[in-house]
């Protein structure tokens, strides 16, 4: 019964992306048919910054599909940082996306052009009705997956570019402020960046093996050190699977091998309780061993 529930949650996640994926597809194009028609480079930058949500879902969608594979012979703890390694595909593409819009945007002031306000105007309205929709559609899946969350975070910055760009297309009508449609694009890109910037250390952590957020390597130590039976622990590693999983391996020392399958077991215990680490690989070892295997 779980397993099926979870498998129609899995399927509602995977329906929600794809329709996220298409409504973005079309705005994408409609943004770049109405920058081109209006001369608004902003509006173009909002559209590419539409299409790397929307590359950003597809490669979700696809990495949540491998994520739930088996482990196998040759991905023996899974395929779950799948999503993790999507997650640095779509932040590195917005870090490439933001650089282009400044250098544009640069350039946009060398060379002015005349922008056609109202479909500035109009364009930007429909891109804030579909950014709105696309981040309702994702938003509960936001706050179990990085790679979701980022397309979560790229939407609603997405819906705040479009009010800045029916902004300025407000003020090219009213006043013939055309410069604010170039500082526009700069705002854009610089919260692209900025977004990017937020993400990707999580990201690279991960990968990296590094220890999990809110885990102490002292702390895990004196905890183990402490428990009936443990004289020292060393050798210790602890690293993140994936972001919701947990690893750790460490040699324990202890005085009796008598007791080893009992301390074990509290072991474990202990550190999924205290530390959510749910997959622990523990060495023993006698106090008196002076092997060079020691």
């Amino acid at each position: 019964m779980g397993h099926e529930h979870s498998h129609d949650i899995d399927a509602m996640g995977d329906r929600r992306l794809g329709w996220a994926i298409a409504i973005n597809m079309l705005l994408t194009l409609a943004q770049i048919v109405g920058g081109i028609v209006s001369g608004s480079l902003a509006l173009i930058a909002d559209a590419l910054h539409n299409f790397s949500d929307a590359a950003s879902l597809l490669i979700a969608w696809v990495a949540r599909r491998i994520g739930r594979q088996p482990p196998d012979h040759f991905k023996t703890f899974g395929y779950k940082r799948a999503e993790v390694i999507a997650a640095l595909i779509n932040l590195v593409t917005l870090v490439i996306v933001g650089l282009y819009l400044i250098y544009e945007a640069l350039w946009r002031m060398v060379e002015p052009q005349v922008i056609e306000g109202w479909t500035v105007v109009i364009v930007a309205g429909v891109a804030l009705v579909i950014d709105v929709a696309t981040a309702v559609l994702t938003y509960t899946m936001s706050r179990h997956s990085l790679n979701i969350r980022a397309a979560f975070l790229h939407n609603v910055s997405d819906a705040l570019a479009s009010v800045g760009v029916i902004i300025a297309g407000s003020l090219i009508l009213l006043y013939g402020w055309y410069w604010s449609d170039t500082v526009l694009t700069l705002m854009i890109a610089g919260y692209v960046l900025y977004q990017a910037a937020t993400m990707l250390p999580q990201t690279i952590h991960i990968l990296m093996q590094g220890t999990p957020e809110g885990i102490s390597i002292d702390k895990v130590v004196a905890a183990m050190e402490g428990m009936e039976g443990v004289s020292n622990v060393h050798h210790l590693h602890v690293w993140q699977l994936d972001e919701h999983e947990n690893a750790l391996e460490a040699h324990v020392v202890i005085a009796d091998f008598n007791h080893t399958e009992q301390i074990k077991r509290a072991l474990k215990t202990e550190l999924e309780r205290r530390f959510s680490i749910t997959h622990s690989t523990l060495e023993f070892e006698t106090e008196h061993c002076n092997g060079v295997s020691c």
